[in-house]
This record gives C-alpha cells, sequence and structure tokens, in this order.
C-alpha cells in the first residue's frame, strides 16, 4: 500500500507561481514504486497528465505546461517526495491536481485545488 498526502493549493493571480508537492509512504518498500506524476481534472473535463517523473528522474510533460511547469524528485528510502513548480499560470491551469504513484497498480492522493482568477 501507498499512501500519498498533496499540498500547496490555493488562489494565484495569472502569471503567478505556485509549488505543489506530494509525499508518498509505503507499507512495504518505497522502492516499490517506479514513477509518479501529477494530473488535473477541471470542470466538466477529463483527468489528464500534468507532469510524470520515474524514479530515476526522467521527466515528461503536457504540451500544455512544457516551459512553465517543472517536476522533480527525491528518496531518501523512507519517503519520496515530488514537487511540481508551476509558472506563468493561466486561467486554463485551474483544476484539481491530483498526484499518482504507479507500483504494480496505481495510487492516488486526494486532490488540491489550483485557482487562476483576477
Amino acid at each position: 500500500q501507498v499512501q500519498l498526502v498533496e499540498s500547496g493549493g490555493g488562489l494565484v493571480q495569472p502569471g503567478g507561481s505556485l509549488r505543489l508537492s506530494c509525499v508518498a509512504s509505503a507499507s512495504g518498500s518505497i522502492f516499490s514504486i517506479n514513477a509518479m506524476g501529477w494530473y488535473r481534472q477541471a470542470p466538466g473535463k477529463q483527468r489528464e497528465l500534468v507532469a510524470g517523473i520515474t524514479s530515476g528522474g526522467i521527466p515528461n510533460y503536457a504540451d500544455s505546461v512544457k516551459g512553465r511547469f517543472a517536476i522533480s524528485i527525491s528518496n531518501d528510502g523512507v519517503k519520496i517526495t515530488v514537487p511540481l513548480q508551476m509558472n506563468s499560470l493561466k486561467p486554463e491551469d485551474t483544476a484539481v491536481y491530483y498526484c499518482q504513484a504507479r507500483t504494480t497498480q496505481f495510487y492516488w492522493g486526494q486532490g488540491t485545488q489550483v485557482t487562476v482568477s483576477s
């Protein structure tokens, strides 16, 4: 079992920045997690990948956030932390952001609201 705790959402003006964080812990070995990612879901839309990263640190991004968002990963042997730095935010970035961890199955966090509005 993997537990995910997200933090860092909020209200920001267009052009502003936010930093989300996801902390993963496991009842077994934390090294069972081979990838993590951030997804988002806006009202009336499907959940979509924002950014993902492998346990080895290889990132990938949705085209809509390339050059604006940055994902990273750190592992201290007990927990994995995956921050998502979001810059130059736009109103269309407004959504609930979810953290995901992948082992032989997928785990989801509870979500954190990001609202970009003036």
